[in-house]
Order: structure tokens, then sequence, then C-alpha cells
């Protein structure tokens, strides 16, 4: 599976921007989609996840409510689309597939995952 992460950019606070992460070289219908992002000097953080084939959603603590993941299965999409946004959510925003089996719980952990996206870079001025 490839992931192709786009959508970044500089956005004000209180601003919105829709992430995109278009995966190719199989269809991912039975896989775990996530966005993860990494601040600089800072571990990698869970946002959000789907699973693909029910829908189900799940997000870290400070995006709920403000962050929405969905996904478009005609276009093998995954979208993120962050409401709201604050200085402290600036980071580089990475999509990430988990192969099918994945139990939702461990949609948090990197170590679920084992198709990686690039990254976009998400600024939010102040």
């Amino acid at each position: 599976v490839q992931l192709q992460a786009s959508g970044g950019g500089l956005v004000q606070a209180g601003g919105s921007l829709r992430l995109s992460c278009a995966a190719s070289g199989r269809t991912v219908s039975r896989y775990g989609m996530g966005w993860f992002r990494q601040a600089p000097g800072k571990e990698r953080e869970f946002v959000a996840a789907i699973r693909w084939n029910s829908g189900s959603t799940y997000y870290g603590g400070s995006m709920q409510g403000r962050f929405t993941i969905s996904r478009d299965s005609a276009k093998n999409t995954v979208y993120l689309q962050m409401n709201s946004l604050k200085p402290d959510d600036t980071a580089v925003y990475y999509c990430a597939a988990a192969p099918p089996g994945t139990i939702a719980s461990s949609y948090r952990s990197i170590q679920a995952y084992n198709y990686w996206g690039q990254g976009t870079l998400v600024t939010v001025s102040s």
C-alpha cells in the first residue's frame, strides 16, 4: 500500500483545513486508516482513525469535536477535516494504514500501522 498525504498549509488560528490521504497499490477496504502528527521535538501523536469497512471512528483526546475523519471508498481516500485550529495543532501530519484484523483498541498505537505516508505540514499561526 502506498499512501500520499496532501492538504497541509498555513492557516490562522480558528481556521480550517482538510487533509487527504490517497491509497494506492491495493484497496484498503479492510484496513484501519489513521492520522498521526508530530510537532518539532515531540513524539508522534495519535490524531484519529477509521475502520474502513464499518466507518467506526476514533479520536485523540484534544481533537475530539474539532477534527473529523472520513473515507471515500470510490476514491480510496481518507480525509481529516480540521476545524477551530490552534497553534498547538502545528505539526507534520501523517496518514497510516493498519492491516486487516487489527483490533480497534490498537489504532492509537504507532506499532499497529505498517504503511505510512510521507507527511504533510500544517502550520497554525496565532
